[in-house]
């Protein structure tokens, strides 16, 4: 199966003409063309206009349309709940997973077959991809072309950096992946290529794209990626190896921190999201918080509510989200009664306080030794004003402390502000 990627834009492509947002600004007119897919040279793909049914969006003639009583011989196409499913005469499986799927299917249809090549609007819903993935529909031999790419994305680089979470790639207008290349290796996260020429397929180097029959060689001299990444078909990923066990994001309030260790998993296909906060009572505003973080998780995802941190670290491998560090630091102050008292003797506030650094101690040491891979988000508490209270002042410190040590045993930090992300190399 020959796939021609012949635009990976979205329905206007990328910059969108007339279009005065920043990621627009950012590109030069006809950066990346309107989507359209051709596969075989027979058969043309494209996602729906708005106002369009889902059914007629596939076939653009003068191309003939897929399915089973259609003029394209040995061509099978279903609509199911994942999108347009293609099959081709040589068995080769591709998954169009553009614009709203219309869930119609056929008949004595294999339910849940893997597939080849899963062309796919990552910008849209990326927890799609991890639902394929967690259902055996994507493994690691399958594809995965982020495709229907627009302003939704700030710009090309950070379309690059959450590929590399995603483990999917990106190919310039006019790119083919041929089926009877090189399979992704070493895991989703990993994109390898594959270049056809007379002689036989050979791998493309990095930095290289295959564009028709041609492989476009990347230039040192402009800036070569970084040693632990393949670059291949134009997009930048992080090998699945030496991606980061621990990673601790900080930020403020409303910075952005959740949302970005919830698009790192996001296509993973099976996370457990730790929630360490407090169930809100009848706090309307805590309520609502609570709520939009349920709302914004892959439905497929576990949830675990719980202030024993050390337990989940320590219990086994998997994928977690730890939201968050400060809520459960908060919540073992409640448990602990550290809180300041001025009624209380100093003995028992000191015995309180070393309840709080033995728990404190005890999540570091899972830390350090967990085999899971996690995420967690914690909150910078010291960059503003000196609380006014002692029992904030007493919370800063102790939070600042733990995110100090968390650090020191994590792979991977970083510092989130008004949405973007700033690496903390150590």
């Amino acid at each position: 199966m020959k796939v021609r990627v012949e635009g990976t834009g979205g329905l206007q492509g990328w910059p969108v003409p007339g279009c005065a947002c920043a990621s627009c600004g950012r590109l030069d007119p006809g950066h990346r063309r309107p989507a359209s897919v051709l596969v075989d040279d027979r058969v043309r793909l494209a996602p729906a206009e708005p106002g369009q049914a889902p059914e007629t969006a596939t076939a653009i003639a003068p191309y003939a349309p897929v399915g089973p009583h259609a003029g394209v011989e040995g061509y099978r196409e279903l609509r199911t709940s994942d999108g347009c499913e293609v099959t081709t005469p040589d068995g080769g499986r591709l998954l169009y997973a553009v614009g709203p799927p219309s869930g119609r299917g056929e008949p004595g249809s294999p339910p849940d077959a893997p597939f080849d090549v899963v062309l796919i609007d990552l910008p849209d819903r990326p927890e799609r991809l991890g639902d394929l993935r967690r259902r055996g529909r994507v493994t690691p031999s399958t594809r995965i072309v982020a495709v229907h790419l627009c302003h939704r994305i700030p710009s090309e680089g950070e379309l690059a950096r959450r590929l590399g979470f995603w483990g999917a790639e990106t190919v310039p207008d006019g790119a083919v992946v041929d089926t009877a290349g090189t399979p992704i290796t070493g895991g989703p996260a990993h994109v390898t290529g594959v270049r056809h020429t007379v002689d036989g397929p050979s791998p493309t180097t990095a930095g290289s794209a295959v564009v028709g029959d041609q492989t476009c060689a990347g230039d040192p001299a402009a800036g070569s990626p970084a040693p632990d990444v393949t670059m291949t078909n134009g997009v930048r990923a992080a090998q699945r190896g030496g991606r980061p066990r621990r990673t601790l994001l900080l930020g403020g309030s409303r910075s952005g921190k959740s949302e970005e260790a919830e698009l790192r998993l996001a296509a993973e296909p099976e996370v457990t999201y730790v929630a360490t906060g407090p169930s809100g009572g009848d706090d309307p505003d805590w309520l609502a918080r609570v709520r939009a973080h349920r709302e914004r998780r892959p439905t497929h995802w576990r949830t675990v509510e719980t202030t024993d941190l050390a337990a989940v670290l320590s219990g086994g491998r998997g994928t977690f989200l730890v939201d968050g560090i400060g809520t459960w630091l908060a919540a073992v102050f409640d448990e602990c009664g550290a809180w300041p008292d001025d009624a209380r003797p100093e003995d028992l506030r000191r015995l309180a306080l070393d309840r709080v650094e033995a728990r404190c101690a005890a999540l570091v040491d899972a830390w350090r030794g967990t085999r899971a891979r996690v995420v967690a988000v914690s909150d910078e508490t010291g960059l503003g004003v000196i609380p006014a209270t002692a029992a904030g002042r007493l919370f800063r410190d102790a939070l600042g402390r733990l995110n100090q040590a968390l650090a020191r045993e994590s792979e991977e930090v970083a510092l989130v502000v008004a949405g973007r992300v700033v690496p903390l190399p150590i």
